[in-house]
């Protein structure tokens, strides 16, 4: 059986459809690094006020340390895309009290906290990639388990009800981040980035009574990466 030859019209766009994916390939460069700094979590509280009882909880953090491993690629001039893994910690302070009928029940709690992140991202350069410097856009979505483990009971009076021993929560979580890739060597590039993750909140959901906020986690990093 014949088969009738491609018209010119059709030609033509496997021609581009060709090109397009032999320039993607022979354009894209990898490129695989490693950052690390600190990281700011948000903090949380409720309080509710009625006729018969006074209830008020927080939850105080510290900065910690995060680190980050990260792989892509440059696909266009100003286009890459990269999947990371990061992680950090934060030390906690948990805080209820409860006064009703003229009983008072209050509590001090350190606790630790721990997330761990894979995000998939996309960053969007403003000069090209022979640019010694080059600042960048980045936003990503990716999944984030948070958690946290008890530590020492700094205060208790009354009948308390302590958080539980430990708890965690895993969820989707966004991410942007400006910074800048600095090329200090052939193949090799000092890089910055400030980040915002933002989730659902695992310790507020542990509070007494509830908080209501998102988690939004801070974070300055410095590293470097190499292109390959």
């Amino acid at each position: 059986m014949e088969r009738n030859p491609p018209q010119n019209g059709e030609m033509s766009l496997r021609g581009i459809g060709l090109l397009m994916g032999v320039t993607a390939v022979s354009y894209g460069q990898w490129y695989a690094g490693g950052t690390a700094g600190f990281s700011t979590i948000s903090a949380d509280g409720q309080t509710v006020i009625n006729g018969s009882s006074t209830a008020i909880s927080l939850y105080k953090p510290e900065n910690g340390p995060a680190v980050q491993l990260f792989v892509g690629r440059h696909w266009r001039e100003y286009l890459s895309t990269q999947g990371s893994y990061a992680w950090n910690s934060n030390p906690l302070q948990f805080t209820g009290t409860r006064i009703e009928g003229g009983q008072e029940a209050t509590f001090e709690q350190k606790r630790s906290s721990r997330q761990s992140v894979v995000t998939g991202e996309g960053l969007i350069y403003f000069r090209p990639r022979s640019s010694r410097f080059r600042p960048y856009v980045l936003g990503g979505l990716g999944m984030v388990n948070a958690s946290s483990a008890a530590g020492e009971v700094v205060v208790s009076k009354g009948r308390v009800v302590l958080p539980p021993e430990r708890f965690s929560l895993t969820r989707v979580h966004w991410r942007t981040a400006v910074g800048m890739d600095f090329r200090f060597k052939e193949g090799w590039r000092f890089r910055y980035s400030f980040w915002e993750n933002v989730s659902a909140n695992p310790y507020s959901r542990e509070l007494v009574p509830r908080g209501k906020r998102n988690l939004a986690n801070f974070q300055n990093m410095f590293g470097f990466l190499r292109e390959f």
